[in-house]
């Protein structure tokens, strides 16, 4: 098969202020691409992560809101391929604001699908999540694996695939969906486990987590970028489909942070509290990622280990600046 060419190929990334997106834009503007970059319209005009990009001189950065039509019709105009990232994320917070993330996830979705029909796009990748499977009835999980909603977040995340499943379906859309697992890497929000790890290990004698428990599949953030955009250049058999985008390893959350303390060298002890803790019947206990159908298809496998991820994770962490971007004194929801 012929290698795709991004060289001036008209992208739109929403979300693209945020951890992933950010990196997603980097490398997309790397490899040539013209980057339209999405970001939630703020009255300090700042960017979220892209302020501290390597490439954001190369961006054509459009401040609005996925819940607007018109938003979302201005920034999808001639645009060619769209990477859909953007989304309220956040679990605990889900519990607090469960209609904000039907607000924004669900129907800011439907505008970005609505708008993308409109346009004749060649491709929407539309990002979900390893949530929407729940605790895993059996592993690996596959793309097969039944669907539940543990907490609202997850259940609009289901929602909002399921909104841009109908719409390949009934409208040939050029839809693919990516669903990454727990991706981790520099700049990711202290709301995620392993930048929570880190920056208490960093900063205090003690980490406060949650459970400690459950089993997660992490991925680093450049192999996850790499999914998605193995995602856009897909097959026409890929549409409708969905993939899974993880490291197929597991590792327990406690093991995790023995593992970051081991990097960090620091000497730090793990305390669990119950302000970290989600509701009994909401807590995810096991993912694991089965990623044949990415790798047959698309192409696409893993090229880095945990430790290596976690490595340059650290490194970044440790730099001079970095660290001071975050509260690691409080519990950020």
């Amino acid at each position: 098969m012929e290698k795709f060419n991004w060289a001036n190929k008209k992208v739109l990334v929403t979300g693209a202020g945020g951890f992933i997106g950010s990196h997603l834009c980097e490398q997309l503007s790397r490899m040539g691409a013209n980057v339209r970059a999405m970001v939630h319209y703020n009255a300090l005009g700042r960017w979220g992560w892209l302020d501290y990009a390597d490439t954001r001189g190369k961006l054509d950065i459009f401040p609005g809101d996925i819940t607007d039509r018109d938003s979302v019709s201005e920034a999808v105009n001639d645009r060619s391929i769209i990477f859909h990232l953007a989304a309220l994320i956040s679990i605990p917070y889900s519990y607090a604001a469960p209609e904000s993330y039907v607000q924004t996830n669900i129907l800011g979705t439907l505008n970005l699908l609505e708008a993308a029909k409109e346009a004749r796009i060649r491709r929407f990748i539309h990002t979900s999540t390893s949530e929407a499977y729940g605790t895993a009835q059996y592993t690996p999980i596959d793309e097969n694996h039944p669907l539940r909603g543990q907490s609202p977040y997850a259940a609009s995340k289901i929602g909002a695939d399921k909104i841009a499943e109908s719409f390949y379906c009934s409208f040939g859309l050029p839809v693919v969906v990516v669903r990454p697992f727990n991706t981790f890497g520099p700049r990711q929000s202290a709301r995620a486990i392993v930048p929570a790890i880190i920056t208490q290990a960093l900063s205090r004698k003690t980490i406060k987590l949650g459970a400690t428990y459950p089993v997660r599949d992490l991925n680093f953030v450049k192999d996850t970028v790499l999914g998605m955009i193995a995602a856009a250049e897909s097959p026409d058999s890929a549409l409708g489909e969905v993939f899974n985008i993880g490291s197929g390893r597991e590792i327990s959350i406690l093991e995790l942070a023995n593992l970051i303390i081991r990097m960090t060298g620091k000497k730090v002890r793990i305390k669990s509290i119950s302000e970290r803790f989600r509701p009994k019947n909401s807590e995810v206990e096991r993912l694991l990622a089965d990623t044949a159908k990415a790798a047959k298809i698309l192409n696409w496998r893993p090229r880095y280990t945990l430790e290596r991820g976690l490595e340059e994770t650290v490194a970044w962490f440790k730099r001079p600046g970095n660290l001071e971007l975050y509260k690691s004194d409080r519990y950020i929801v």
